[in-house]
């Protein structure tokens, strides 16, 4: 298995695929797209448009994985704010609100100092169990232990809990979803010296 940084232009369809795969019954993704309709279309925008860096793990010639981070300081420009509606309206229509109240109880929960955060990570379900998580999650925590970084995320599946524990985050807090939305579990992990 392969580790490499994605193009956000020319990877994105295939982040697209596997994210979509990934997050099937995915609580929160569900919560947005009941129907599981715009999956796709929002992964696809989320890695052109919104997140800083993507990873992809693959395997042969297939994507098994994919993870979305944002550096420390790296705020979505202006410019991709606009790019990303269309995408986000295609993919969630009236529920779009859905997800700028998501972003908001998100945004609200963040660490103030500096930290780098994986906003997705996922394997396909046929790789699951074979190390393809741990590899997109190394990759990158690496960079932040070198630099003295924290990294953060927020869980939203809580039998993921002890998967990232493994790989040194811990629990730091709840967040409960407005509109009967779910319960997603907030992480962080010191670096390692």
């Amino acid at each position: 298995m392969i580790i490499r940084p994605a193009d956000k232009k020319k990877d994105a369809t295939r982040v697209g695929d596997v994210l979509s795969r990934a997050f099937h019954d995915d609580p929160v993704v569900r919560w947005l797209l009941p129907s599981g309709r715009g999956m796709h279309r929002m992964f696809v925008t989320l890695t052109r448009h919104v997140h800083a860096l993507g990873d992809l793990a693959i395997d042969g010639d297939r994507v098994v994985g994919a993870a979305l981070w944002d550096p420390p300081g790296i705020r979505q420009p202006p410019l991709d704010a606009l790019r990303s509606a269309p995408g986000f309206l295609a993919a969630m229509g009236r529920r779009v609100s859905y997800g700028q109240l998501l972003q908001t109880q998100f945004h609200r929960r963040r660490p103030e100092r500096p930290h780098w955060y994986l906003a997705e990570i996922g394997t396909d379900p046929a790789a699951q169990g074979r190390g393809v998580g741990g590899a997109l999650l190394g990759a990158r925590l690496g960079h932040c232990d070198g630099e003295g970084l924290a990294a953060y995320l927020e869980s939203s599946k809580e039998t993921n809990i002890p998967f990232y524990e493994k790989h040194g985050f811990r629990v730091t807090g709840e967040i409960r979803l407005p509109k009967d939305g779910p319960m997603v579990w907030t992480m962080l992990r010191e670096p390692v010296s």
